[in-house]
């Protein structure tokens, strides 16, 4: 196998590496399997496509959420969503693989999508790196079942289904005394005159339960991190899949740009 050449902004490329990996000084083998990944992905993130790459968990479900808003996101003309775990993953034995990926993958992406379910997972710490300089800026969340200080709020249909699903999942009420509970909560609603329609209420307890899905919670890390995020308009909650699909329609739409050649003449 030819050695790869290494690319016209080399050095930049390996600036970002370098900071993936602490800069340390890179073995030739190494230099050799970073340009391969370069030449195999990077021309994705450097065409007149616009691309998406999409955080979350790549376990069952979650991985059915990722696919959900990889397909919604496809579905744009001219849009190039991505997930990591599909590529092929670099091999560096000495090195951590991910970091240098997802930095190189994160630099030339146009936009950063997380999807969050939970606190735990690879997913965690993917939230702590895009919620700063460099990625921050053009990165969107799209948490299940966040909403900031959601226990003293009821504000809107979004809030009504969290307290709904909660109250469905609680472990010292029986199946007659949930659904009192329930009713008497959209009762509360209906008194501050709140929009809602009763039937997506019962709808989404019905999905979350099939599922076995309880409310998602988080960290104070992971809230304030959420809120950072909202604050600046890119916070997107969800409760349903098809939620997560019409929610994922907020993000920026592919625009038509030159070229990455075109660029560099």
């Amino acid at each position: 196998m030819s050695d790869p050449t290494p690319p016209p902004d080399a050095t930049e490329i390996m600036a970002v590496v370098h900071n993936a990996v602490g800069g340390l000084e890179l073995e030739p083998a190494e230099k050799r399997e970073i340009w391969r990944f370069v030449q195999r992905e990077l021309p994705y993130l450097w065409s007149q496509r616009t691309s998406y790459f999409i955080l979350g968990s790549y376990r069952d479900p979650y991985i059915r959420r990722l696919r959900a808003v990889q397909n919604e996101l496809a579905k744009q003309l001219g849009a190039y969503p991505f997930i990591l775990g599909d590529l092929v993953e670099l091999p560096a034995s000495r090195l951590n693989a991910f970091d240098i990926m997802f930095s190189l993958l994160a630099t030339y992406s146009d936009y950063i999508v997380g999807i969050f379910e939970k606190e735990s997972g690879g997913e965690a710490s993917e939230l702590g790196e895009i919620d700063d300089s460099p990625y921050f800026e053009k990165s969107y969340v799209f948490p299940r079942d966040y909403t900031w200080f959601t226990d003293t709020n009821l504000e809107s249909e979004y809030h009504i289904i969290q307290a709904a699903i909660e109250i469905a999942f609680a472990d010292d009420l029986t199946s007659e005394e949930k659904e009192r509970e329930i009713s008497s909560l959209m009762d509360r609603a209906r008194d501050h005159d709140i929009d809602f329609v009763e039937q997506d209420i019962w709808d989404t307890i019905a999905e979350r339960e099939t599922e076995n899905s309880e409310v998602a919670t988080y960290s104070w890390v992971h809230l304030n991190k959420f809120r950072k995020f909202e604050l600046h308009g890119r916070c997107f909650p969800w409760t349903t899949v098809q939620e997560l699909r019409t929610v994922v329609s907020e993000l920026p739409a592919p625009t038509p740009r030159p070229s990455w050649e075109d660029q560099k003449e």
